[in-house]
């Protein structure tokens, strides 16, 4: 039997944090997760820059939300001073974490206003110059119940699991997706720092953000941290953070896809419990995903561990889970195994709306897991909002 191999991390990225606006880079901060390895690669990341003393627009968070957001600030008003501040590096949170499955709408469905969430996601991608291996052939859901006769996927799974319906939706390279944004950004000439936390912010006019000992001005704000940093989103005791799971198998034949109903390459998830998500790769590995670790802060997300604890007995419960669903994955192996941080709201909606202390900061994220596309949509409508090109949506 094949053992899996949760690729532990040590010394993940390298990161540069700026202590004066008018020194070059001074000290270095090394940031270590044991959050496993996803099959992603994020390959760009910004020459470390001095900090700014004052910007038209801050950006709180370095994935998906944030970069896209600051991308289409500079792409809209090339005149505006944007800069992004990540605590670790682009991607370090849910973005680098994701499985990359691109849905329509939102967890809580189609919210009041909301639009076409995979058409206006393709044409910001497209505006931007942004290539992520995009793929929207549309979905699979699947359950125990009222599944098609003709469902190509009939997995033991707690009954059995058969496609019910197929909707919009795809799937995207995470790791592209976030390098492609930071390079747009990047070359519409955001400054994007990495290494930086932002610790807390003065709610003024102009806003003042404290990293460390330095201070920066900002005109407005937008907060995209989702799961992490809670007291400065004003969103602690409001959404609950999660650590979610999953695992990719090593790749399988085109005819051990065939015969497990994935040949045609479409995503699926579950729509009863117990939950059940996955993907196709291209090299003909599956992802499978599931499982949630609680916690009662969102700093202890940073202290888990895939091989150990919790997440280590929901990872063993999941890999059981996939060689158990068809004959064909009984000795399959896994090539990897990882987990990241989720977000979820009241209602499971996702939280667009302005900060409780000021007007002029926008706080955008908890997207309870199905944030890939969301995310972009909703960065590039918050863009527009800072530049008062339109209202932000009443989702409660």
């Amino acid at each position: 039997m094949h053992q899996r191999d949760c690729g532990r991390i040590s010394a993940k990225c390298v990161l540069v944090a700026v202590p004066d606006v008018a020194d070059a880079p001074k000290r270095s901060k090394v940031f270590t997760k044991r959050w496993g390895k996803s099959p992603w690669n994020i390959d760009f990341h910004p020459e470390p820059r001095s900090l700014p003393g004052e910007v038209d627009c801050a950006i709180i968070g370095g994935g998906f939300t944030g970069l896209a957001a600051a991308a289409w600030l500079r792409h809209l008003s090339p005149e505006k001073r944007v800069a992004v501040f990540e605590a670790e590096h682009i991607g370090a949170g849910a973005s680098g974490n994701t499985g990359g499955l691109a849905l329509a709408e939102t967890s809580a469905g189609d919210l009041p206003g909301l639009g076409d969430v995979l058409g206006g996601f393709s044409e910001t991608l497209g505006e931007l110059g942004v290539d992520c291996d995009l793929d929207l052939r549309g979905a699979w859901e699947i359950g125990r119940r009222g599944g098609k006769k003709d469902s190509p996927i009939s997995w033991s799974d707690s009954g059995t699991l058969r496609v019910v319906a197929e909707v919009p939706g795809g799937t995207v390279d995470p790791g592209k997706l976030v390098s492609q944004l930071a390079r747009a950004a990047n070359r519409l000439g955001v400054q994007i720092h990495e290494g930086v936390p932002v610790e807390e912010i003065a709610f003024q006019r102009p806003l003042r953000l404290r990293l460390g000992a330095h201070e920066i001005r900002a005109e407005n704000g937008l907060i995209a941290t989702n799961a992490m940093s809670l007291e400065l989103s004003g969103l602690a005791g409001r959404a609950e953070p999660k650590f979610t799971l999953a695992l990719a198998t090593e790749p399988l034949t085109p005819a051990q896809l065939e015969v497990i109903g994935l040949g045609a390459g479409k995503p699926f998830y579950t729509v009863d419990l117990p939950y059940l998500w996955g993907r196709l790769l291209p090299n003909g590995g599956v992802i499978f995903g599931a499982g949630l670790v609680d916690v009662e802060n969102w700093r202890e997300l940073a202290a888990i561990d895939v091989d150990s604890g919790r997440a280590a007995e929901l990872v063993a419960r999941l890999e059981r889970r996939v060689r158990g669903l068809d004959p064909v994955l009984k000795s399959v192996g896994f090539a990897h195994c990882w987990g990241g941080p989720i977000l979820i709201a009241e209602d499971w909606s996702p939280v667009f709306a302005r900060h409780g202390q000021s007007d002029r900061v926008i706080v955008l994220g908890a997207y309870a897991g199905q944030g890939v596309a969301l995310s972009v949509y909703l960065g590039r409508w918050a863009a527009e909002a800072m530049l008062g090109l339109r209202q932000l949506p009443n989702w409660g």
